[in-house]
């Protein structure tokens, strides 16, 4: 019989428990790795789905995922006069936090350039895609709203004819898909009074300037709606996407966008990287962090544990070599424990993992080299923390077992 067997069922409670503690400590390393693929997958997610090829982005910003970007919606008109540009569409993207059903509803709205960009690129679970160009959204599921369901965000109210599944951003907020003109209705909604106020504060302005006091008309003219006043202008989008026909010049595209000076470019592969490279980069050097204290914890406590393991049956491995038993068998016994008890951790990780992960407020993604890498890692760290109990069971004395 399997000595290391023989002493783990003589010992059997002992060693569930450890490896249970074991498990979930390795449980805890696999969640910090799922944790950072989640992250970057999150925060990817509408780059790389959206379908651009280069984004235009407000001058000197890194873009709407990184910071806070602002262009002209009537930019569509001069990229699409650009040779090789196939479609030009308007991107907005900001968070709302709000109350529904007496629950915080915290929110990233993202505005699609209806009819251009309907969200057939969405991956619906049921319902549709947007149909109209107001009053209809499409939402994660994380939200907690139910198809059909209507949401009163600012003075509009809309109704959810789609939702999708595993749309979040890189805050790790939901995403409602709304139209462009949509979204920037919810994002600029101010309060009846503070329209009023600014209408009257408009007036003030031209009634003490000096064409409104050459043309007094103008001042009932500026209290009216901001629409109706062509001097000023229309709410900004966050950037500009556009997609090039086949056999396009990305790079000369680029380079006619780039002597624009009201704006930035980058490409997609860019604007990917700007991201990772900026808020998801503290991230990923935090939990990389954790990670490896984590790992090294794991291979000090399992050394613990096969070193205390091993005091325990100190007489026996006397005894062992007593009768004859070369230092192989002890060194055998020593390493199939911690091989078994590494093995056992990881599948105890691996099945809780599976059941607690998906219930944690951010994506937690376990991709196969992930799992891969950590269990060599946990092969290592068995090989590597069984040679402390080792180094003591070589020291025993034969003599010992007769005392």
């Amino acid at each position: 019989m399997n000595l290391a067997i023989k002493d783990i069922r003589h010992n059997l409670g002992r060693f569930v428990l450890t490896s249970v503690g074991i498990g979930m400590l390795m449980m805890i390393v696999m969640g910090m790795s799922g944790i950072y693929r989640g992250i970057i997958e999150d925060a990817t997610l509408l780059i790389d789905n959206i379908g651009a090829d280069i984004w235009i982005v407000q001058h000197n910003t890194r873009g709407p995922f990184a910071e806070l970007s602002r262009v002209p919606q009537n930019l569509i008109h001069r990229a699409l006069a650009i040779p090789g540009v196939v479609t030009a569409r308007n991107f907005v993207q900001h968070t709302i936090q709000r109350r529904n059903k007496g629950k915080r509803l915290r929110m990233t709205v993202v505005g699609l350039d209806w009819p251009i960009d309907k969200g057939k690129w969405v991956p619906l679970v049921s319902g549709r895609i947007l149909n109209q160009n107001h009053y209809e959204m499409i939402a994660d599921k994380s939200l907690d709203l139910r198809l059909g369901e209507k949401i009163k965000l600012g003075k509009n109210t809309y109704t959810v004819v789609g939702i999708t599944s595993s749309m979040i951003s890189s805050g790790g907020d939901g995403i409602g898909f709304f139209t462009v003109q949509d979204a920037i209705e919810i994002q600029f909604d101010t309060s009846g009074e503070a329209v009023r106020l600014e209408r009257i504060s408009r007036s003030v302005r031209v009634e003490k300037s000096d064409l409104g006091l050459k043309q007094p008309s103008l001042i009932e003219f500026a209290s009216q709606e901001s629409s109706q006043v062509p001097a000023l202008a229309s709410p900004q989008a966050s950037s500009v996407i556009l997609k090039l026909g086949p056999g396009a010049n990305l790079k000369q595209v680029m380079n006619i966008i780039a002597g624009w000076e009201d704006v930035s470019v980058y490409t997609s592969e860019g604007e990917r990287q700007l991201l990772l490279k900026g808020s998801v980069e503290k991230v990923r050097k935090q939990i990389g962090l954790f990670r490896i204290l984590l790992t090294f914890i794991s291979a000090i406590i399992m050394a613990l544990i096969l070193y205390t393991l091993t005091l325990d049956k100190l007489h026996s491995i006397a005894l062992l070599k007593l009768i004859g038993a070369s230092n192989w068998i002890v060194l055998k016994l020593i390493l199939q424990q911690a091989l078994i008890l590494g093995i056992l951790g990881y599948g105890i990780a691996y099945f809780l993992g599976q059941k607690i992960f998906p219930r944690f407020p951010r994506r937690v993604i376990l991709s196969n080299d992930d799992l891969l890498q950590l269990a060599i890692i946990v092969l290592v760290i068995s090989v590597v923390s069984s040679f402390l109990g080792i180094w003591k069971a070589l020291q025993v004395n034969p003599n010992e077992a007769l005392n």
